[in-house]
């Protein structure tokens, strides 16, 4: 009796223990990682709330809105809004034009300086001062752009410091501030001071990762830092400057709203109305919200467009892109 309650014990607990472990291997992921679902779900709420029910908005793009009748009373308009884009509209063709000049600036002067900073940075010998250089370079970040456009102006406004210093040495004044043909050098410039610190941080995380083994061969084999830094250096920024440039063409048509906002009183809409401003002027300060609604629908889909168009590119020269297809 004894012997077999012994037998019968270990039994039992080994069919416990197998009961007990299949469904562990079983579990699905889902269960497993509910604990990370949980801390999801804030910001899934925000997501849907801010950025996804903002979208039933666009209906306002095909209505002849009212604001005191709202969205579900506004009679229905069909494609009369898009005419300014079919038809051509000056105020809409003065800020398309703008807007196209503003963003191959910006691609050809604003994008790069950040590599560049990134690459001068990364040859600094000591870590100390290259520190305290990154440290300085992040701070404008952190200014708002009201801050920003007042010290340019007070640096380089007709009663700036600037203007003070020529007109001590009777040079005459030089009208940079309120010029609206320097008006688009005026605010790449103030763009390049403001984030090219910042951008330079994810590429100097990727310069962190470049094996030394690779510029002690290329050395070895004469190659002087130039040709170190196009084999080793930039091809390993390539795939991160690739998926940065695709992430920008989301936003090709958006240039600077604050802060051109700031500065258009003193230049006048010919030069400094963009897609951005047009929007805000003819919705909020005209009343015409149907064609602000669909100037701004028109120019989210061509940031997809341009996106996805983009990663295909990138796919078909090797690289990852932002997503696999």
């Amino acid at each position: 009796m004894t012997t077999v309650q012994r037998s019968a014990a270990p039994a039992a607990e080994e069919g416990r223990g197998a009961d007990t472990r299949r469904p562990r291997r079983l579990r699905p992921a889902g269960r497993r990682d509910v604990a990370l679902f949980w801390f999801a779900i804030p910001g899934l709420i925000v997501l849907l709330l801010f950025h996804y029910v903002p979208l039933l908005g666009n209906a306002i793009a095909f209505q002849d809105y009212q604001p005191y009748i709202g969205i579900m009373h506004s009679p229905w308009s069909g494609l009369d809004n898009f005419d300014v884009l079919f038809n051509g509209d000056d105020q809409f063709l003065r800020a398309l034009v703008n807007t196209l000049q503003l963003t191959l600036i910006q691609v050809v002067f604003v994008f790069p300086a950040p590599i560049l900073l990134a690459l001068a940075l990364n040859s600094l010998v000591s870590e100390r001062i290259k520190k305290w250089v990154q440290n300085v370079l992040y701070l404008p970040h952190f200014l708002s752009w009201v801050v920003v456009v007042a010290l340019f102006q007070q640096m380089l406004g007709n009663t700036g410091m600037l203007n003070l210093f020529l007109q001590a040495h009777d040079v005459g004044t030089w009208n940079i501030i309120g010029n609206p043909e320097l008006f688009k050098s005026l605010l790449t410039s103030q763009v390049i001071w403001k984030d090219t610190g910042w951008g330079t941080i994810l590429f100097l995380a990727a310069l962190s990762r470049v094996d030394n083994d690779l510029y002690e061969a290329a050395a070895m084999d004469g190659a002087s830092r130039l040709r170190q830094t196009w084999h080793v250096t930039l091809p390993a920024l390539r795939g991160l400057v690739i998926l940065l440039l695709i992430l920008r063409l989301g936003d090709a048509l958006s240039v600077g709203f604050e802060q051109i906002l700031l500065q258009q009183g003193g230049v006048g809409l010919e030069n400094s109305e963009v897609m951005d401003t047009y929007v805000y002027n003819h919705g909020l300060i005209g009343g015409d919200w149907g064609v602000s609604a669909a100037v701004g629908l028109v120019k989210g889909l061509v940031g997809v467009v341009l996106v996805l168009g983009a990663n295909k590119v990138a796919h078909l020269f090797g690289e990852e892109g932002v997503y696999k297809s």
